[in-house]
This record gives structure tokens, C-alpha cells and sequence, in this order.
């Protein structure tokens, strides 16, 4: 169908988000919207201020805003190219529901889960990076820009499980008016959810226990209002401890225990074959199993097994119990189970919803979903247990064939029950075959896992709904349930993702002051140095050193595996090689770093010998010599040429400019003033050549150096002047050395360059001569 068009009044000052969820069997893309904060402020005014932007579903009715492809984005670990057809339908049913003119400001996040976590570092960035490409290039919906660990940003990542666990815990809160913003009401919901592999644990710890002592999240929120609320929230996840792990872990263990129990030889008459009982399976229901996690047992406990049910929910609830690992070592305490420190959790005041597991185990085949009463929940399960296996089986047909809706397994007429085992088209015969087992795993990880008292009624209740349960828990004073199973609140669905959307919205509303912290998820506000953070986020590395040493341990023996060395034989041998090759190739270019380094500490000592000789002449009174171009190793000849030119036409003119010298090429008169003085001389005398006059000033070395070229030049004709060179060589070696001199106390005289014919000035000057003589010319 086509999208809404800008004419429909619904699409007034609304907002789109999309998150497409990707998980282990599937990618489910859902479409959520708001209206405009600052317009609904507007509109509503204090009615709505200390609340948080309705988030609503992207369509207006339907089930539009939904849509799922299979299988799992995980799937595409050898084959990324293969993502681009795998989510083309999913970014063209969005184009359906969202006007093309919103697109651009319509936020878009794909977030993986758990199918992702389990590749290696090398696959997880080749799916996320041809992910993040055909998202960018086949649709205008707003992106990020890469980031130093992601190709995009936050909009194409994988989370952890404690990332959904705390957006769980916003999306339960939400639903449930947990967020007010008024401090006489700042009690919170804790999130339970359970899936396949792993549980997660949310909450928001009493005052007591609010402290950096248990890696606490800090998750920010604005209201309408723009006043920011922030939680410091409790979040952690058990790997292994969802239902279908802790099942493999529960076979593995019991066909284990089987085996090293069994006799070696077998009973005349007796067969060889490898049946087990189970209690947590059906009665007479038979399963192949075959142990996944098999560490430490004997080769024959490899071989498939066969598992048959007794039916037996109390055997059931005891042999699982052990799963728990309880006994693990809890160095710093609390913990609740296999050694996770946890804060006490006071069940007076926190009330915990359970969604995933949770609500499947109670209400698909008991029918017990909402709040939980454990009387009736241990009821329901014990008796299903104990059906055979047949039955169940026939029932089940029955029910899909008539079409039976509910999937609560009875059937309610007036109040009362009036048939069992009645399941709708949603209850698989999967589901029926492990119901035992995982209601018992519920069972064990909300009581004996997370300390969830059990309330425990004498009288015992006639009816299994769940309201009519909360209204007799209240008429008996037993308060309101401290823990419930939902999956839904109205029309909404209780998801991570919906968590996720109540961020972005409220991401939108203006803060009351421009100094306020702009919002960002939960694992962006921690702190880069802390030292334990609750949550690591995943980021693919460019090494795949993992995969390597997946690859290299199957060729070695027991003895070098990580688990009997205690390190990584792989990372340790990967670091000595790169150690390795970067002493080899700074050994063999040792001497190209040695010159290199003459080189630097020669060019930085002419620097500073310029710097002092040019500080020394100008002290001396003559004019700083220009350095030569081989002199300074930091700028090219190119560059000096043009900036020497302009240094001196700077200098130069603050100074009073001199008459140009005459090209002439007559013979120099050198003249010491340390002898005789000099004769005063007629204008006359000054007709042609240079007139060299020892001065107490130093002049510049370019003066001295025309000196010498034009005394020594054979081209003159004249030859060279030895007394009169051997006093230039010794001022020019004098200035040097850096020797200090004091203007007054000056010895020998550099010579000064007099040019014959100069006019002075107009009117009457005086040319002084270092022995009181002066010369006096009149125009």
C-alpha cells in the first residue's frame, strides 16, 4: 500500500524511528512514531510536562508497522554480499508506511543480538560493514556517519545483552508509568527477560545499595518539560542460563551421571540400549539427545542417548536446581547465582516484570500470564507433567484442527474451568515436548536464582486468571504482585526496541538549559576510564586473533591449550613475532637512524650558532649577516632567497638609506687609523674609487667580504695588500669566535666603506673620523 500522504491530519507534526531487531533466527524491523515534542508541549501545556513523548506504532492501524524476514542476519557469515537481497524487502516495506518526504528525518538502527555475538571478530565486521554500505546507498533514511569503531556509527551495531536488558527496563517502565519526574513516586519496575541462550536482570537499587561499588548504569531521560531524570540502574546477564543452554547443559550432565553409574556388563536379558529416565519430560515421551557440552566424560558419553519422561515436576525442580551453579566462588557478595554480584533486592518495595520466557512458560500452555501466584503456577505444571505423552499429542491435533483460539490449554466458561489441554494454532508440539522442563528452569531461576519469595496460600485459589489473582492477593493483603509476566501493555509489545524508540524520542525534547548534557545511550555515558565497566561493548577488532587460535589449538596438543598454560599460546606467539620483526628492521637500518639523528642535532646547532652570531653583530652595531642557504636544514633555498629579501627590505627602512656605492673599478686606498692621522683631503681627492677607513663600528660581514673579493679580484689588476688583509682576517676571525667587544673599548677597526662622491646633504656635514678629525664639506 502506499504511504500516508501529507494531507492526512495523523501525520501532523509526527515523528518516525525504525529499529530492525536483528536476532539468531530472524531480522523483525519495527516501525514506531511520536508527536513533535516542543508541539505537544505547546498544545497540552502542564498536563504533559512531567511526562516522557507517547511512543506510539508507526502506523495508524494495522499491523503495518511489523514486519520480519528469515533467517538470521548471522547467517550471511560466509556470504556478506548476500545481505544486500536479505534486507531489501525489509527497507521497502518501510517505504510503504513512512512518506518519502520524512524519510531523511527518520532515525534508522539496525541492532543485532544474539546470533551476532557467537561469530568471530573477522565475520561480524564483514556483515556490518556490507550492512552499513547497503543502507547508506539504497535508502534516504537517516544514518550515522562511521565512528572509530563502527562503519555507522551507532545506527549498525551489535549490542551486548546488558544493552538490551537496560532498554528492556526503559520499555517496561515506560508502559507501566514508572517515569514521572515527581520525586514522591520514583519507585521503578526490575525487568526480567529470558531467551534461548542467556537472562538478564534489571533494576534500580534502593538507596542503601545506590553505589559505585556495583558498577551501576546511569540512564537519562527528559520529560516533556525538559527536565532530565536519571536512574542509576543494576544490569547484568547469565550466558548459558536460557532455556535451550541450560537444557543442553541439564542432557549432558544426566547422560554424564548415566555413564559413570551404568555396570560394565549388562544383565543376561537386559538390553544394551542407552535410555534414560527424564522427569522433566512428558510421561513415555522419548528423546534422542545427544550432549553438546560434554567436557570431561567418557568417549562412549558421546553417543546419542535416549532420554524418556517420567513426568515428574517436583524430581524435575530438583535436578535442574543444580544448574544454578550457586556454589561458585562470590569473593565480594552478594551474589545470587554462579557467582554474579548482585545488590540485595528488597521484594517489599521492587516489583519485577518478566517478559521472552516468562510470559511463554505461563501463559502459552498454563495459561497463568499476568501476575504470579506460585500455587497455581506449581499446580498447572505438575499436572501436565503427568500426562502421557499420547494424549497430549492427540489433544493438540484436535485443537489445530477445530481451529481453538486462547493457547491457554483450558477452556473457561462463567468463571469456571470447563476443559484442559486446549492449545491454540501459536503452541508448537515443540513447545509441548519441553514445557515441563522449562517451567520447572522458570521456576527454579525466579526462586532459587533470584531469591523471589514464594507466597504460599493455604486456601489455594479455585481459578488460574491472572487479574483475579492480583484482586484475592489484594483482599488478602498480600499487596500487589511482586512479579508478573506480560507481554504486552494495550496495544504495544513489550520489546527492547521499544525502550530503544523512548530514547530517541525523548532525545528530541529542548533541555530547559543550553548547558544540559545532550542524551546518549546508557553505555555511552560510562566513563572511558573506568577500570570495570558494567557494560564492554562489542567492537570488532582488526585482528581476528581469536579465529586464528580456534584454528592452530586443533592441531596441538592438550598441554599447550589455553586452559593448561593459562594464557594464550596463539596471542603470546602472534606478540613475540610482531616484537620480532620491528627489532629486525630497526637493527638493520641502525645506521640510517644514526645519521638521520646527526643530521636533526647539526641542523638545530647552526640554527641557534645564527641565531647567537646575528645577536652578536647587531651588539657589535653592524647589520645581522644573512644566513646561507647550506646553513639552515628546515627551509629550501627557494624559501630563505625571498624572505631574506624581505627581512632586509624591512630592516633597511627603518634605518637612514645610504648613496648608492660606485661600480667603479680603480684601486681601494686602505688607510689604519692606528697610525698617522689622516690628512684633510679636498673634495677632489674623492673623484674615483673607495676610500677604506678603519672605524671603531664593526660592519657587517658582506662588507667585508666585498672588501676581500674586490682587494683580491685579479680583474682589478691590483694584487693584494698583505698588512691591510691580515687586519681584516683578524676582525672577521674575531667576530667568529664570538668574542665580546664594547663599542668604546674597540682596538683594531673593521673597515667602513666611504664612497668618494657623496653628496651629504644640502647644507653643511661633517664627516667624523675615529681620531677627532673631521672632514667639513660645503655644497
Amino acid at each position: 500500500m502506499p504511504p500516508p500522504t501529507s494531507a492526512d491530519s495523523w501525520l501532523t507534526a509526527r515523528r518516525f524511528g525504525i529499529v530492525i531487531d536483528a536476532g539468531s533466527s530472524g531480522s523483525r524491523l519495527q516501525i514506531y512514531s511520536w508527536k513533535d515534542p516542543s508541539t505537544v508541549l505547546r498544545e497540552q501545556g502542564d498536563a504533559v510536562r512531567h511526562t516522557l513523548p507517547k511512543v506510539e506504532k508507526g502506523v495508524r492501524e494495522g499491523e503495518g508497522w511489523i514486519t520480519k524476514v528469515e533467517p538470521g542476519l548471522s547467517s550471511f557469515a560466509d556470504n556478506p554480499e548476500g545481505v544486500a537481497e536479505y534486507l531489501a524487502p525489509l527497507l521497502e516495506h518501510a517505504r510503504t508506511q513512512i512518506p518519502p518526504s520524512m524519510e531523511a528525518e527518520t532515525p534508522l538502527f539496525l541492532l543485532a543480538t544474539a546470533g551476532m555475538r557467537l561469530l568471530t571478530p573477522k565475520q561480524q565486521a564483514s556483515i556490518l560493514n556490507a550492512t552499513c554500505k547497503y543502507l547508506k546507498s539504497s535508502s534516504s533514511f537517516r544514518i550515522e556517519g562511521p565512528s572509530n569503531d563502527e562503519p555507522c556509527g551507532s545506527s549498525v551495531r551489535i549490542i551486548t545483552g546488558e544493552e538490551e536488558g537496560l532498554f528492556g527496563w526503559i520499555a517496561v517502565n515506560y508502559l507501566m508509568d514508572g517515569f514521572t519526574g515527581q520525586k514522591d513516586n520514583k519507585t521503578t519496575f526490575g525487568f526480567l527477560d529470558m531467551g534461548g541462550a542467556s537472562t538478564q536482570i534489571a533494576f534500580e537499587p534502593g538507596e542503601t545499595q545506590n553505589d559505585d561499588s556495583y558498577n551501576l548504569v546511569d540512564v537519562r531521560l527528559r520529560l516533556l518539560g525538559g527536565q532530565e531524570v536519571k536512574h542509576r540502574v543494576f544490569v547484568t546477564t547469565w550466558l548459558g542460563y536460557g532455556t535451550n543452554q541450560a537444557r543442553e547443559r541439564y542432557a549432558a550432565k544426566a547422560i554424564e551421571a548415566y555413564e559413570h553409574n551404568r555396570p560394565d556388563v549388562q544383565p543376561s536379558g537386559v538390553s544394551s540400549g542407552h535410555s534414560i529416565p527424564d522427569p522433566c519430560l512428558p510421561r513415555d515421551l522419548e528423546l534422542l539427545e545427544t550432549p553438546v557440552n560434554a567436557e570431561g566424560v567418557t568417549s562412549h558419553s558421546l553417543t546419542p542417548h535416549t532420554l524418556v519422561g517420567t513426568g515428574s515436576f517436583t524430581q524435575c525442580l530438583q535436578q535442574t536446581s543444580s544448574l544454578l551453579n550457586k556454589g561458585a566462588p562470590c569473593p565480594d557478595g552478594p551474589c545470587l547465582f554462579n557467582g554474579v554480584r548482585v545488590p540485595p533486592i528488597n521484594f517489599s518495595v521492587s516489583n519485577f516484570i518478566g517478559v521472552s520466557e516468562y510470559w511463554y512458560s505461563s501463559e502459552h500452555v498454563f495459561g497463568l500470564g499476568g501476575p504470579y501466584d506460585y500455587v497455581q503456577y506449581e499446580r498447572s505444571a505438575s499436572e501436565f507433567c503427568a500426562r502421557d505423552w499420547a494424549g497430549i499429542v492427540k489433544q493438540h491435533e484436535k485443537s489445530r484442527k477445530e481451529g481453538t483460539l486462547g493457547g491457554d490449554g483450558e477452556v473457561m466458561q462463567g468463571g469456571e474451568v470447563v476443559g484442559t489441554g486446549v492449545w491454540g494454532a501459536n503452541v508448537e508440539l515443540s513447545r509441548l515436548q519441553m514445557q515441563c522442563f522449562k517451567a520447572a528452569w522458570v521456576a527454579n531461576v525466579l526462586h532459587e536464582g533470584i531469591g523471589l519469595p514464594r507466597i504460599m496460600d493455604p486456601g489455594g485459589n479455585v481459578t488460574t486468571s491472572g487479574d483475579q489473582v492480583a484482586q484475592q492477593a489484594e483482599e488478602k493483603g498480600l499487596g500487589r504482585p511482586v512479579f508478573q509476566s506480560m507481554d504486552t501493555v494495550g496495544d504495544i509489545a513489550i520489546s527492547w526496541t521499544l525502550g530503544k524508540m523512548v530514547l530517541e524520542a525523548s532525545k528530541e525534547v529542548r533541555p530547559l538549559s543550553k548547558t544540559d548534557r545532550p542524551l546518549v545511550d546508557p553505555v555511552d555515558d560510562i566513563p572511558a576510564s573506568t577500570p570495570n565497566p558494567p557494560i564492554k561493548p562489542i567492537r570488532p577488532p582488526i585482528w581476528d586473533l581469536d579465529a586464528l587460535e580456534d584454528k592452530i589449538t586443533q592441531h596441538l596438543p592438550s598441554s599447550l591449550s589455553r586452559e593448561a598454560l593459562g594464557f594464550s599460546l596463539v596471542t603470546a606467539l602472534f606478540y613475540v613475532v610482531v616484537l620480532s620483526v620491528v627489532f629486525c628492521v630497526g637493527f638493520r637500518l641502525r645506521r640510517q637512524w644514526k645519521a638521520s639523528c646527526r643530521r636533526l642535532r647539526r641542523g638545530l646547532f647552526k640554527r641557534d650558532y645564527n641565531l647567537v652570531a646575528e645577536s652578536y653583530s647587531m651588539e657589535e652595531g653592524g647589520t645581522s649577516s644573512p644566513t646561507s642557504p647550506a646553513s639552515s636544514s628546515f627551509l629550501p633555498p627557494s624559501l630563505l632567497r625571498p624572505l631574506r629579501r624581505l627581512v632586509s627590505s624591512s630592516s633597511l627602512s627603518s634605518r637612514p638609506r645610504l648613496p648608492p656605492l660606485s661600480t667603479t673599478t680603480q684601486r681601494p686606498i686602505l688607510k689604519h687609523s692606528h697610525t698617522s692621522p689622516s690628512p684633510t683631503r679636498t673634495p677632489s681627492q674623492y673623484q674615483n674609487g673607495y676610500d677604506f677607513i678603519l672605524h671603531g663600528t664593526a660592519t657587517s660581514t658582506a662588507t667585508s667580504s666585498q672588501f676581500i673579493s674586490r682587494s683580491s679580484s685579479p680583474n682589478l689588476g691590483v694584487p693584494p695588500q698583505d698588512d691591510a688583509m691580515g687586519v681584516l682576517s683578524n676582525s672577521i676571525s674575531s667576530l667568529s669566535s664570538f668574542t665580546t667587544r664594547s663599542r668604546n673599548s674597540s682596538q683594531m677597526n673593521l673597515a667602513t666603506l666611504v664612497p668618494r662622491q657623496i653628496p651629504l646633504s644640502r647644507g653643511a656635514s661633517t664627516l667624523q673620523i675615529p681620531n677627532g678629525n673631521s672632514y667639513h664639506h660645503d655644497e
